[in-house]
């Protein structure tokens, strides 16, 4: 089963079960999806659709601390709800020990040297580890790999 067909079966679901946040979260997604395949004229797949999610995750993230800094816990609980719901999405996240790994051997590779090469061991780690990690912990794996 594709990723896309499970969040179509969990909309449904979620329809039949009469849980209204869990099916705002879903359809927020589906929204998303079908504003990038009508934008870009393509056929999601699911490495597409893990970026999609992971850039709702990130929004969600930043709306919580900006929800907390103001004191509306009412809207935090709400955006809590919906981050949930859309880290059922994601894959198995991967643990600093392993994205230290990852980068290093990437860093090797690459022969990178210096705060000059982060682009380009960027680019390489994004095009790996795309969906498996947090892009925020990669690129302090990074900055720390390339100061040694």
């Amino acid at each position: 089963m594709t990723l896309k067909q499970r969040i179509s079966d969990d909309m449904k679901a979620a329809m039949r079960a009469k849980e209204a946040d869990r099916l705002l979260a879903i359809r927020n997604l589906m929204a998303a999806m079908k504003q990038r395949e009508v934008d870009e004229r393509i056929e999601l797949d699911d490495a597409a659709i893990v970026a999609i999610v992971d850039k709702l995750v990130k929004q969600r993230k930043d709306s919580i601390d900006a929800f907390t800094k103001a004191g509306r816990t009412d809207l935090v609980d709400k955006e809590t709800g919906e981050l949930n719901v859309l880290l059922g999405y994601l894959p198995q996240r991967l643990d600093a020990d392993a994205i230290a790994a990852e980068v290093n051997a990437i860093v090797a590779e690459l022969g990178a040297a210096g705060p000059g090469d982060m682009g380009k061991v960027m680019a390489a780690v994004k095009a790996k580890l795309a969906g498996k990690a947090d892009m925020g912990q990669v690129s302090a794996a990074v900055k720390a790999a390339l100061s040694k």
